[in-house]
């Protein structure tokens, strides 16, 4: 299966209004149930909120065998009544669900996927579907976050998003307009050569990551150039890369992020507040986005 090329409007979000119905699906990593069971109350406070008892089950570093947590994603996708899936939390086990997943029934009933971190594997496979999701925090985080933060999740949920995201630095200069996709470095990266890396012709490509020191960028935006999966972006997005400090070599992760992405010849605009930080800012997938680095901004199009 080759994706398409994302579409130059961008992708309809099946956006959500209250009192909908909304899915939790654990298809990662397992999550502190305490956190859940707070996120659950206050995302419960808004709309119809339901997940299955298995949600809870443990495999090692998986929230229970792949057989469970595909099941429990499609019943999620197949259900009719369900308006929104969100995950639990993200770590580690969405890319190992794609080859089983049927996602036929979300053509002709769109739902909202909300998630970051490991669910980009499955807005990558949203966007193949046609439709956009939102990049933002999971069940987990939100049951430890502040009011504040819960405000500004059910806001992008329901469209209404920040539409500029300001204060951004410069790598490369120039102006873009496309549609965001991506999400997670190393999520993204595991996807090359399979049939579920989008197609990031004429998109804003969103990149941050967790944990992955300079050198272990490198070598993954390395591995992206020579893909030729970069070759028809029309800009790059940095959010945060936290916990990424120099080794003993002294090369920074900005050194990395220059050396590889400011000589394509695209847009490449930093410091976006979106990722594995505290105040991760959730955006929407597929929706059109411009990058504009002499004003050090990134705005979303009013319409979507």
């Amino acid at each position: 299966m080759t994706p398409p090329s994302p579409l130059r409007s961008g992708l309809p979000i099946p956006f959500l209004r209250p009192g909908m119905r909304v899915c939790v699906v654990a298809p990662s990593s397992p999550f502190n149930a305490a956190d859940l069971q707070h996120g659950l109350e206050l995302l419960s406070s808004r709309y119809q909120v339901s997940h299955i008892p298995s949600l809870y089950e443990r495999h090692g570093f998986l929230a229970g065998t792949d057989a469970r947590r595909l099941e429990e994603l499609q019943s999620a996708i197949n259900d009719p009544a369900v308006d929104g899936i969100i995950a639990a939390r993200g770590g580690y086990g969405a890319a190992r669900l794609l080859d089983g997943l049927d996602l036929e029934p979300l053509r002709s009933r769109p739902k909202l996927l909300i998630g970051f971190s490991d669910i980009t594997a499955l807005h990558a496979v949203w966007a193949q579907t046609g439709l956009g999701s939102i990049h933002g925090p999971m069940v987990a985080a939100v049951g430890r976050g502040t009011e504040a933060q819960l405000a500004r999740v059910v806001e992008a949920l329901e469209g209404r998003h920040k539409r500029e995201l300001v204060g951004l630095s410069t790598l490369s200069p120039g102006r873009a307009r496309g549609p965001l996709l991506g999400g997670n470095l190393a999520v993204l990266c595991s996807l090359l050569g399979t049939p579920f890396m989008p197609d990031l012709g004429g998109a804003v490509l969103l990149l941050e990551d967790v944990g992955e020191r300079p050198y272990r960028v490198d070598r993954m935006l390395t591995s992206l150039r020579q893909s030729g999966a970069l070759a028809r972006a029309a800009g790059i997005l940095l959010g945060a890369f936290t916990n990424a400090d120099p080794g003993s070599d002294g090369m920074t992760l900005e050194d990395v992020l220059r050396d590889r992405l400011a000589g394509l010849g695209i847009p490449v605009l930093a410091g976006a507040p979106i990722g594995h930080i505290d105040d991760n800012e959730p955006v929407p997938l597929g929706a059109i986005i411009e990058l504009d680095s002499a004003a050090g901004t990134a705005c979303f199009d009013p319409a979507d």
